[in-house]
């Protein structure tokens, strides 16, 4: 035995590099594996979930679709507005029915008033610190005007309504398709928001039952 693993090593001198190299391999062809993956992964995502936005606490790209198969209620946000404390209600939501398949998306904007002026980190701490939100954040970024991000310009077009002010509303069924608005005045514990998300919710429900 000794002596055939000898002569394997003498065969091959550099056998012993195999492991490394069959290492390096694997790290080189990572990011066309992950490549090719995405866009498998991005053809049974809804149309209206393509778009990829740097997180709010590390600035790490999120793409939308990882949150398909949800019910998602998008708010742009900001930390000075009358409508603020509306933050602790989103988050009430956010944990009430997550398990049911909802997830909040917090879009921080300066669009309206100069109420959202401060960077990342300050809009972050603010969020956790005041009303421990927890819910996804995105990093701030325009919502209306020409500058709009593609995905509120792609909810502008669908529901014909844009926000007109700070914690406007936007609710997206599990299939990414349907689109319901509603207005800044609406809190998150608004009967019609409401009614409009369990439907929604039931919706998702049937689907996973039959599935």
């Amino acid at each position: 035995m000794r002596l055939q693993r000898l002569s394997i090593l003498s065969l091959h001198p550099h056998f012993w590099m195999l492991p490394f190299v069959m290492l390096i391999a694997a790290i080189l062809s990572a990011p066309v594996f992950a490549k090719e993956f995405a866009k498998e992964f991005a053809k049974d995502c809804p149309p209206l979930l393509r778009h990829s936005f740097p997180s709010l606490q590390d600035g790490k790209p999120q793409n939308l679709c990882q949150y398909q198969g949800k019910v998602i209620l998008v708010v742009n946000t900001a930390s000075y507005c009358g409508f603020t404390d509306q933050y602790g209600g989103l988050e009430a939501l956010n944990r009430k029915y997550k398990n049911q398949g909802l997830v909040v998306l917090g879009f921080p904007s300066n669009d309206f008033g100069n109420q959202e002026p401060g960077d990342s980190k300050k809009i972050a701490t603010f969020c956790r610190l005041t009303y421990n939100v927890e819910f996804p954040m995105l990093e701030k970024s325009h919502v209306v005007g020409k500058q709009r991000n593609a995905f509120y310009a792609e909810l502008e077009r669908r529901t014909q309504q844009k926000p007109a002010w700070n914690f406007h509303k936007y609710l997206i069924d599990h299939a990414g398709k349907q689109v319901e608005s509603f207005e800044s005045a609406v809190a998150p514990d608004d009967k019609r928001l409401l009614e409009s998300l369990h439907k929604m919710l039931d919706a998702r429900k049937k689907l996973v039952r039959k599935t």
